[in-house]
């Protein structure tokens, strides 16, 4: 081969091989990802994941309540540029608590005038598309928009506003030789995708592949195989029917999934693995969850020669322990797993039963080349009363260097303002996020999240956290999750082996049951404001507590005695247990901690009623919060 002939087919592959790694990005392209499910496995090389936010540089609590980190700079007219990158890329999520009705205003392209403009609460209401539903919107006290928004060569987002609290900007970059076309909300053929998704999220997935159905009755100390497959291809989705039989306190069944003779990828209670909260069903994700009464999981699972899972159950001493009738189906494909392509599933289950303080708890930390895909995590304080480990901001370093920094934990799953009345206040699915519990008088809540179009590649390593507490992870907690990611194999081997106390669900002694979330029943001319009842002639406010704990409990209360104090009689249906109690006093005085009377709950006595004296003078009972201590 002479040397001319040589140089023109080197050109030649040269120019084939930058071609081919030319990627087409357009908005159409970006929601393919958030509905193509079989690409989950795959790698995305020449990507990195960032984002922008309020938290406080200080590592204090100061993540939005000031607007002091709410900008990158100011414009000369006063206005805050809230997101700023160069090169090309895609913002794959905006999430806020506090949206406001001024402009924002994004410019690509090094642009001086912008290009698109919207208000910020229309990124959220679906009034203006393409920012509708499902992709955009709020629930649970946070408002979150996956709309992508791809830009080449540089974009700028500018608040038209004067202060602004509490946000989050993700985004992906690309490189330069990628083919990216800036957002367009008119592009054609973007009302259709959006429907196609609109439909696959709301209807129950369907996987590909052959059906295996296998059942048995399952007793303590047994193991059953679900599969075990010795040829290559992919589990594209596992169905647990019965989910009521796992549910409980002790988490003694077990799932476990090993690939082509490794150390297990996932080892954990089932309960856990499928976004139960406190051992009872609650997640329902477009991926994973409960519903009907099955166990669903449809995260693609590949694998080279050989798949094994396992349902193993627990013999625990102690406890009373039942046979339950197992009955499951798999979808298998025969795709094999391709090694240079995709990463194998792997789930990183992390109970924490008490966290260390000035450490944050851990979801995945680990060496090797992979993506980060999802989280589930239960989380209990250890202290009764507010929920304020949920303060903790979350945080991810990747390759050495910090790409993401939250400002709160319900912030992370999209929600926000825990313990206010419809926010954070219960559990609640979506497709991508959610609340899997929240209670105050068990000082718990927990929560789930999805990375589908925004999963986070990681080349080198991965350490992904969230703090507990406000500050300095000053707060003491039960913390369980499960990280979900994919990779040529375990990026840890610090895989725990279920015991006793690690899969069992913590129930306090002492309960702490607050006013604005307490269930009334109005007797007779009651006003209630917050933490104020108010009857002048003789009404009852009856107190359900029936989500408590069976059992013996001391009655107290915070409460605060006033010259207008009303007194009371408490009772448990028919039955009297205190005939006189006043909040009575000559002047205000605080009374923290004040005996009310011994209680118990059972199935038929699950609340107390509160039966005031008839006086239009002394009329008032202010009460800020019950506790309830267990008797032995």
């Amino acid at each position: 081969m002479n040397k001319f002939y040589s140089l023109v087919v080197y050109g030649l592959l040269t120019v084939c091989a930058a071609q081919a790694q030319k990627r087409e990005i357009n908005t159409l392209t970006e929601l393919d990802k958030l509905g193509n499910i079989a690409d989950l496995p795959k790698y995305w090389d020449r990507t990195t994941v960032h984002q922008f936010s309020s938290y406080d540089r200080t590592d204090n609590n100061d993540d939005g309540f000031s607007g002091k980190y709410s900008f990158i700079r100011k414009e000369t007219d006063g206005s805050l540029v809230i997101f700023e990158a160069e090169g090309n890329g895609v913002i794959n999520r905006i999430w806020t608590p506090t949206p406001t009705n001024d402009t924002l205003d994004l410019y690509f392209s090094g642009a001086t005038k912008p290009q698109y403009s919207i208000r910020f609460s229309d990124l959220y209401n679906g009034k203006v598309s393409p920012f509708v539903s499902p992709l955009a919107g709020n629930e649970l006290g946070g408002f979150y928009s996956y709309m992508p928004i791809p830009y080449k060569d540089g974009c700028k987002v500018v608040f038209r506003g004067k202060k602004l609290e509490f946000y989050q900007i993700q985004y992906r970059t690309y490189q330069t030789d990628d083919q990216v076309v800036n957002f367009d909300p008119k592009l054609p053929g973007l009302g259709a995708a959006l429907a196609k998704l609109d439909g696959a999220w709301k209807d129950p997935m369907t996987a590909p592949g052959v059906s295996l159905k296998v059942s048995t009755k399952l007793t303590p100390g047994k193991t059953f195989v679900l599969a075990d497959l010795k040829k290559p291809g992919r589990i594209t989705g596992i169905k647990l029917h019965h989910s009521d039989l796992y549910r409980g306190l002790n988490k003694n069944i077990l799932i476990k999934m090993t690939w082509d003779g490794e150390r297990p990828a996932v080892y954990m209670p089932v309960a856990d693995f499928f976004g139960y909260a406190f051992g009872k069903e609650s997640m329902q994700s477009v991926l994973l969850g409960s519903a009907n009464n099955i166990n669903y999981c449809y995260f693609p699972m590949p694998f080279a020669r050989s798949a094994k899972i396992e349902l193993i159950y627990r013999q625990q001493s102690g406890i009373d322990q039942k046979p339950i009738d197992v009955e499951a189906e798999l979808f298998v494909a025969g795709q094999p797993y391709n090694a240079k392509t995709e990463g194998k599933f792997y789930a990183q289950w992390n109970p924490e039963k008490h966290t260390t303080a000035g450490k944050p708890h851990v979801f995945l930390e680990g060496n090797g080349k992979g993506h980060y895909v999802g989280t589930i995590l239960q989380a209990q304080g250890l202290e009764p009363g507010m929920t304020l480990f949920f303060e903790g901001d979350d945080v991810t370093r990747i390759d050495g260097e910090l790409r993401m920094h939250g400002t709160g934990s319900e912030d992370y799953f999209n929600g926000g303002w825990y313990a206010l009345l419809d926010r954070w206040d219960t559990k609640m699915s979506l497709p991508l996020h959610g609340s899997l519990d929240y209670s105050l008088p068990f000082a718990r809540t927990g929560g789930y999240r999805l990375f589908i179009a925004d999963k986070m590649p990681f080349e080198k390593s991965i350490i992904h956290t969230i703090e507990h507490g406000p500050e300095q992870n000053n707060k003491p907690g039960d913390y369980t999750s499960v990280a979900f990611y994919y990779a040529p194999k375990a990026i840890t081997t610090d895989q725990p082996v279920p015991t006793d106390d690690l899969v069992r669900v913590r129930i306090p002694d002492t309960l702490m049951v607050y006013p604005q979330l307490i269930k009334y029943s109005v007797g007779g001319g009651v006003k209630i404001e917050g933490h104020i009842l108010h009857s002048t002639n003789g009404g009852q406010v009856k107190i359900d507590l029936s989500d408590l704990p069976k059992g013996s409990y001391k009655l107290y209360a915070d409460i605060e005695k006033t010259p207008d104090g009303a007194t009371v009689s408490i009772w448990q249906r028919q039955k009297m247990i205190n005939g006189s109690f006043s909040f009575y006093a000559d002047k205000r005085e605080n009374a923290p901690n004040t005996l009310l009377c011994d209680i118990d709950l059972d199935d038929f006595k699950d609340a107390i009623t509160l039966q005031f004296k008839r006086d239009d003078k002394k009329s008032i009972v202010s009460m800020h919060r019950l506790i309830l201590v267990r008797q032995k």
